[in-house]
């Protein structure tokens, strides 16, 4: 448990501290994305279901990829009304002339794209889904996730986010993909495609509040 916790942890402990200071907190995302990465390279050997690839390759180069593309798209246009709970600046990778710091904006991407997927999935998926349904959580295959542990941790995941009914979409997406495929691999994939595809979006369109 506290191999898939933690790594969550840190990252929820960052964004807090972020709201605390307040202000422009651009250099403490680097700093957050590094210590969850040197959190989950810890514990790597314990992540026996990053070892579990899917029987059928087609979940990783066909399924996992067109969800990813469906959830970005999705989530781009569900920033309304009351399917938000409200956007705040973001994150903006930029100096006090407002030109873009590309080091920042390159971190901020890596973090998004690559180490936030595995963080995330290997806790709400891999971990609190399945701990929903059985405390030994790792004796529960992804294919006997019950409608009850999906719905549920897909809600925390979706009010996890400010776009809470995006979230709420994505969470059921990839989790669809972890039970469906019996590995998390292309929930990972999944959520890596989304996250990549938003952050190239939001850097060419400068939507900052969606990161």
């Amino acid at each position: 448990m506290l191999a898939r916790v933690l790594p969550f942890a840190l990252y929820i402990l960052f964004l807090i501290l972020a709201e605390v200071f307040g202000g422009d907190q651009a250099w403490l995302y680097p700093v957050k994305i590094g210590l969850v990465l040197t959190a989950l390279l810890a514990f790597l050997p314990q992540y026996g279901e990053l070892r579990v690839l899917p029987a059928q390759a087609a979940w990783l180069w066909l399924a996992a990829p067109a969800v990813g593309a469906v959830v970005f798209v999705a989530w781009i246009n569900l920033d309304v009304g009351w399917l938000s709970l409200g956007s705040g600046a973001g994150y903006r990778p930029t100096g006090p002339d407002g030109g873009l710091i590309w080091s920042l904006a390159a971190v901020r991407l890596a973090g998004a794209a690559v180490v936030v997927p595995v963080m995330e999935e290997l806790f709400w998926r891999a971990f609190l889904a399945r701990w929903i349904d059985r405390s030994d959580f790792l004796a529960l295959a992804p294919a006997a996730l019950s409608l009850r542990a999906v719905l549920v941790s897909s809600v925390l995941f979706g009010v996890e986010h400010a776009l809470w009914f995006a979230g709420i979409l994505a969470g059921l997406a990839y989790t669809w993909l972890y039970r469906a495929s019996g590995s998390l691999w292309p929930a990972i994939l999944a959520h890596a495609v989304t996250n990549l595809m938003l952050g190239v979006w939001v850097l060419a369109t400068g939507n900052w509040q969606f990161w």
